[in-house]
């Protein structure tokens, strides 16, 4: 079920600035506000050079033909369109940000950066400027009114949908301008809704790659804006052999198994990556498991305050991995005051970069909780050093 009636005023007084990226959903967005009578501005963001972006393959996001897809739309519904350039924000904070999380060891989330800046922090600046009462994007999530007045972000009924991972750092003052009207719908819905408006981009296929990555190889941009991400360096086994050499840290990342470039008679995962000294360390699968991640630039949104949560020990459900299910575990200090999750059982492949996103609890259409970017992979992987050097030293 669709719900357009939890805003401020009647449509026709209630201006709805709608993020159009030029796919269906966020049309089909556009589409049932402005058949509701509200009065709707649509707003696309150039992000980069949509010129060179024509040139990248199907399934990139924001690329001009995208702009394009938006813009005609926008003409069919009949409401007006504003592309905004975004380009150097949109570097700064999402595309050099990139760049350094693989030059230091790590796997980074491009799309929660977008989301928590360039979208739902400069946009929703520029939505205000242009008098509206709220944002609506196409993204798959619930958002709905508590009883306290407060609105909250719950997980939506299309799990194979859900995109709650990517916005955990949507902050509650963003979150009470944004709605997200497709959260309580299905794919196939919102494919049938955008045929019954006409719109030309109802079987347009979903945007699968970075939408700034050229044909996927991301290693291009990385080596491009960090150079010393691609410097070569050793691959080393946990117990302390030199297994063979790499051509660069921004090629891993924790859990990996293939393509390692190595030969060994048991398979072997990268379980850390010391970028300051370009190594990369390999082990056994049962070497992944991690029960205590530590995690910072932490956002929070439940109803108590952050230190009074991990205080408490606050139960929480966790994802480490889009598109892996909550497990539970809660919340706690560390010794030095930071946030760590204690995990009930190990998990693998918990990469620093990534993201560590709380829920109230384990049911499909759990409450949102925020999360915070891991770290402890890294803490980790330095204690497995001091190991290999011991090790060395020993030989």
């Amino acid at each position: 079920m669709i719900r357009l009636d939890d805003t401020p005023r009647s449509p026709a007084q209630t201006r709805v600035v709608v993020a159009m990226s030029g796919g269906v959903d966020s049309s089909v967005v556009a589409a049932l506000y402005a058949q509701a009578g509200y009065d709707v501005v649509g707003v696309t963001l150039q992000l980069y050079d949509h010129g060179e972006a024509m040139h990248h393959r199907p399934g990139a996001c924001c690329a001009g033909q995208d702009i394009y897809d938006a813009r005609t739309v926008a003409e069919k519904l009949g409401i007006p369109h504003y592309v905004l350039d975004y380009e150097s924000r949109f570097r700064h904070a999402v595309i050099e940000r990139f760049a350094d999380a693989y030059a230091a060891g790590e796997t980074p989330i491009p799309c929660v950066d977008c989301n928590r800046t360039v979208k739902f922090r400069d946009l929703l600046e520029t939505a205000r400027d242009l008098g509206a009462d709220i944002l609506a994007t196409g993204h798959y999530v619930t958002s709905r009114a508590l009883p306290n007045g407060r609105r909250a972000l719950f997980r939506p009924l299309d799990e194979s949908r859900d995109q709650s991972y990517f916005l955990y750092a949507t902050t509650q003052a963003q979150i009470d301008m944004l709605r997200f009207p497709l959260g309580e719908t299905t794919k196939p819905e919102v494919r049938a809704l955008a045929e019954s408006f006409g719109l030309k981009v109802a079987d347009k296929p979903d945007s699968q790659d970075i939408c700034f990555v050229p044909n996927g190889h991301y290693t291009a941009i990385v080596e491009k804006l960090r150079p010393e991400a691609a410097e070569p360096g050793e691959i080393v086994h946990m117990d302390g052999r030199v297994l063979g050499r790499h051509a660069g840290v921004m090629r891993f990342t924790i859990g990996q198994r293939k393509g390692l470039g190595i030969a060994a008679a048991e398979p072997l995962y990268v379980v850390g990556i010391d970028a300051a000294a370009r190594r990369v360390l390999v082990g056994p699968r049962e070497a992944l498991g991690v029960t205590v991640i530590r995690v910072d630039e932490v956002n929070w949104i439940g109803d108590e305050t952050l230190e009074d949560a991990a205080g408490a020990g606050r139960d929480v459900f966790v994802k480490v991995r889009s598109a892996r299910a909550p497990m539970p575990g809660h919340l706690a200090h560390a010794a030095d005051g930071s946030i760590e999750v204690h995990l009930a059982a190990a998990e693998e492949g918990v990469a620093p970069g990534q993201a560590c996103v709380f829920y109230e609890d384990g049911a499909p259409s759990a409450r949102l909780l925020g999360g915070g970017v891991i770290r402890r992979a890294r803490e980790t992987f330095t204690a497995l050093t001091r190991d290999i050097e011991m090790v060395s030293r020993s030989a």
